[in-house]
């Protein structure tokens, strides 16, 4: 016995896959932006990101380091030698960020649309 295929059946089932398919695309257009911690810098010192970006700190440096907004908002906490730390960019978020341990470092986010 063959079964028929409606018509609202076949759309019911497109609206679903795409329903399915939309976290993934979007979810692919987020990029992760890599800094790496190096010498007592932040390398890029500027990074231009989009809403949902992830930027991940590495620390290359033998010395403990953070990457830390300076109104305290959001911090990586301390990342060791090899270790990495993410922030999410969310609306918001604070776009001038340090190191705790060595003020000296800063490092600017750009939000772009």
């Amino acid at each position: 016995m063959e079964k028929s295929v409606s018509r609202r059946g076949v759309m019911v089932g497109a609206a679903a896959f795409a329903a399915v398919l939309t976290p993934i695309a979007s979810a692919a257009e987020n990029k992760v932006h890599e800094v790496e911690i190096e010498s007592f810098e932040f390398e890029p010192a500027h990074v231009r990101v989009r809403l949902g970006d992830t930027i991940r700190w590495t620390n290359r440096d033998l010395a403990p380091h953070t990457a830390t907004a300076d109104e305290f908002g959001w911090d990586t906490e301390e990342l060791a030698q090899g270790e990495s730390g993410d922030v999410i960019v969310t609306e918001g978020i604070e776009t001038s960020y340090f190191c705790v341990f060595h003020p000296h470092m800063k490092g600017t986010i750009e939000v772009i649309s």
